[in-house]
């Protein structure tokens, strides 16, 4: 608990309307997409930069923890108030769009935009911001930022590292520093702005993001290949990204997946299918998209698709997209707890992934639905049970530690965009030497000395 001579000080800072320690704030700051729940001491919405700095300089002196908060939609805890102290959440002010420098092709931004809203200023002028995570309606650029968000456009364009040129940041201590220019090219000392990409708000708390932007693309298609097996779909995967074209996004849907969007929507979909592909097409000339999807369809059908649907309008589109789009939420057909994870390992090892993933299903008899963006090697695996049954709780962490042994062990990640939080930090040491993370720690010392930044993340304590 906070002393309340700190809160006082505090307010000084901020202003009554912007700091709170009532019940309502603490309940509504207490949460993200875990369902996991932890109240903070207090919610500070700083109005500026200057604010965030004196917030920090004061709470370092006095070891108060500090939570950065963008709009609490991660999937790892990593906003989370685990150890109390003060959540500070950038949606009331820190939310504007500073700039879209048509020039240069870049946008600068506070961290509490919604990536969305960026999206759709940027297509106003003729530009394009591509990653788009899951989240994109509600999720803000300063926690995609932080965790490093990806999405389905990363096949071909890449994740939100590959379009941080800048940053502005408030070390713990309040000192502000500026990390990576406007430049095209920057080789010019450390790449700090890339460490901070993905910290999770352990090291800085960012006040202002540079974003590269690039012209939008005239034209779109979509498309949907049908396979008899996940390994055929898997194999049409890594070989159609091998092949000299590059789609915007291959997406993934195994039978579960399948059969929980068809029992909650009625779509209509081929509930016997082994997996499901979903991939766009873009570019500025129809003849380029129809050579495309000629490339897509040949691949698939060299691996077993039995039927290639193009969408004929955007409407078509939509419908091929929605099993996608709505795949995670239907999967409560299968239990009330999901253990949803994003593990990610190189494009040619997926189809040995999936049997692994479905082999761990069959050895604790648990449904283990899986999809995702398969065109960049990242799988949402998802162990379903039970939640209210403790035994089957506990059967569903061993199945994970499972998945993520065979994720580790074909040369992935435990993390392709949702990052490590809380949900993730028991498995580090699987992923990583003690070498690794004992240079992990030396960093967040070095950054945080008085560990007073989102503390107990990443494993780092």
């Amino acid at each position: 608990m906070i002393d309340k001579k700190h809160l006082e000080y505090l307010t000084g800072i901020v202003t009554d309307e912007n700091i709170y320690s009532d019940k309502a704030h603490l309940i509504a700051y207490s949460y993200d997409a875990t369902r996991e729940h932890f109240e903070p001491d207090a919610v500070i919405f700083p109005r500026d930069e200057n604010d965030i700095s004196a917030i920090l300089k004061y709470c370092n002196e006095h070891k108060i923890i500090i939570v950065p908060r963008g709009a609490g939609s991660g999937f790892t805890g990593g906003a989370l108030p685990s150890s109390g102290g003060i959540v500070l959440a950038m949606e009331k002010h820190m939310n504007k769009i500073l700039e879209i420098d048509m020039k240069n092709m870049v946008a600068i931004v506070q961290p509490g935009v919604i990536n969305m809203d960026l999206q759709k200023a940027v297509e106003e002028v003729g530009l394009f911001y591509p990653p788009d995570p899951a989240s994109q309606d509600y999720s803000s650029i300063g926690g995609n930022v932080s965790e490093n968000a990806g999405g389905m456009r990363a096949a071909k364009y890449g994740i939100t590292k590959d379009y941080v040129m800048a940053t502005r940041a408030v070390l713990p201590n309040g000192d502000i520093i500026k990390a990576g220019k406007r430049t095209i090219k920057d080789v010019a000392g450390y790449n700090i702005s890339g460490i901070l990409i993905a910290s999770e708000g352990t090291l800085a708390v960012l006040s202002e993001i540079t974003l590269r932007l690039i012209p939008k693309p005239k034209l779109t298609k979509t498309a949907m290949g049908i396979f008899p097996t996940v390994r055929d779909a898997m194999e049409a995967v890594y070989k159609t990204m091998a092949s000299g074209i590059t789609p915007v996004a291959m997406e993934f849907l195994d039978n579960l997946t399948i059969r929980a969007v068809e029992q909650t929507f009625k779509k209509g979909l081929p509930v016997d299918a082994g997996a499901l592909l979903v991939s766009d097409v873009d570019g500025n000339l129809e003849e380029d998209l129809n050579y495309q999807l000629a490339q897509v369809e040949k691949v698939f059908r060299e691996n077993g698709c039995s039927e290639f649907r193009v969408a004929k309008d955007k409407t078509e589109a939509a419908d091929i997209w929605f099993a996608r789009r709505n795949a995670s939420p239907s999967l409560s057909v299968y239990g009330s707890k999901k253990l949803n994870e994003d593990v990610t390992v190189p494009r040619s090892a997926l189809p040995e992934l999936l049997e692994r993933f479905y082999a761990i299903a069959d050895k604790y008899q648990v449904n283990i639905p899986c999809f995702g963006h398969t065109g960049d090697g990242n799988v949402h695996t998802n162990v379903m049970v039970d939640g209210s049954d403790p035994k089957q709780v506990e059967i569903a962490y061993k199945a994970i530690e499972e998945v993520f042994a065979a994720t580790i062990d074909l040369g992935g990640t435990l993390s392709g965009e949702h990052g490590i939080g809380l949900a993730k930090a028991p498995y580090m040491k699987m992923a990583f030497s003690d070498e690794e993370m004992n240079l992990f720690k030396s960093i967040k010392k070095a950054f945080d000395p008085n560990n007073i930044l989102n503390p107990a993340k990443m494993g780092l304590n």
